[in-house]
């Protein structure tokens, strides 16, 4: 490698720990409820800022005949503009946006879970509540299916940041989309 080309390579890697760099994350905040199906996704981080609402992505009650998957997402609303979120699942759609108060933000959350059904219809994760900075509680629209587990950790400095959702690719036979959940908190 020639000098030009070793200067180039330094400055590229350099630029993107540089933007890397401005994501680092200080915690993880999980539940100890989340379901037992799926995959983890890639994390996806707010550009700049933090997550100061959300929205869920929900299929309806399918009926007795129908298979049901509950959420099949969830989707940060960033403070400097724009919507994140990890992987998704094919089913329903999106509902109204949740919003903290003014200059408050995402910094705990809980996620309602239905307990494996055996033979019968498993749905997972099925709606979520958020605590916001200034102690305002949000919860999505979602189904009315399973229970609430415990309150995840707080952000212990800065807010939500970034999200990574584990997700049950369609299966022949009871999908059930999403099954957890984790969010990063930032400064």
């Amino acid at each position: 490698m020639d000098l030009s080309t070793g200067a180039v390579v330094f400055l590229f890697l350099t630029c993107h720990l540089c933007e890397a760099e401005d994501r680092k994350y200080n915690s993880v905040l999980t539940v100890d409820n989340g379901g037992q199906w799926g995959e983890w996704g890639k994390i996806e981080f707010c550009p700049k800022g933090h997550a100061n609402g959300f929205s869920v992505k929900f299929q309806v009650e399918q009926g007795i005949t129908g298979d049901d998957t509950g959420l099949n997402g969830i989707h940060l609303h960033c403070s400097s503009g724009g919507v994140v979120q990890s992987t998704v699942g094919p089913f329903g759609g999106s509902v109204t946006v949740e919003k903290c108060p003014r200059n408050s933000y995402l910094v705990a959350f809980a996620l309602k879970v239905e307990a494996p059904q055996g033979p019968g219809d498993d749905t997972a994760a099925n709606n979520i509540q958020f605590s916001c900075s200034d102690g305002t509680r949000l919860e999505g629209y979602a189904n009315d299916v399973g229970t609430y587990g415990q309150w995840s950790k707080r952000c212990t400095t800065g807010a939500i940041c970034g999200i990574q959702t584990k997700v049950e690719p369609i299966v022949s036979v009871d999908s059930t989309a999403l099954n957890d959940v984790k969010f990063f908190c930032c400064d």
